[in-house]
């Protein structure tokens, strides 16, 4: 999956990556990078709003794993389960979510897990930087489900 296709799933599929902005800068094996401008985020303070900050380091874990997903021939549903947000300093201007597994997570045991149970979980953490300085730390927990094929009868 190149970083355009990627682009285009995201903004016909989560409309709020449009609205945001957001672009896909990287794709990588074991990495991915998110970016957004300011203008579309902007909060009352002159600096990003907290919840777009929180939406790309979200869109950016999610991301990582439906590619790797996608180059393994994996469909399935993939969902975050939990996560959460450090803000680390203020962003202004254009912001970026670099997403990796989290530490300890083993992609190899996942996908065997999902092919064996039709479910599994694997964590994936984003790092936000802004202005050339880290920002903040987004970490989620994510749950890739079997799709059910339905069948209706003529």
């Amino acid at each position: 999956m190149s970083p355009n296709e990627l682009q285009q799933f995201l903004h016909r599929n989560v409309p709020l990556s449009l609205t945001m902005q957001v672009d896909v800068d990287s794709i990588e094996a074991d990495r991915l990078v998110l970016s957004a401008p300011m203008g579309p985020n902007l909060n009352q303070h002159g600096t990003i709003f907290g919840g777009s900050a929180a939406t790309l380091g979200v869109l950016a874990a999610w991301s990582l794993l439906h590619a790797r997903l996608m180059q393994q021939a994996v469909h399935c549903k993939l969902v975050v389960q939990r996560s959460a947000m450090e803000y680390e300093a203020p962003m202004s201007g254009v912001f970026t979510a670099t997403a990796t597994l989290a530490p300890g997570a083993e992609w190899d045991r996942f996908v065997a897990a999902y092919h064996a149970h039709g479910k599994s979980r694997i964590q994936a953490q984003a790092v936000l930087h802004s202005t050339g300085q880290r920002s903040g730390l987004f970490t989620g927990e994510f749950v890739a489900v079997r799709e059910t094929v339905v069948t209706t009868a003529p």
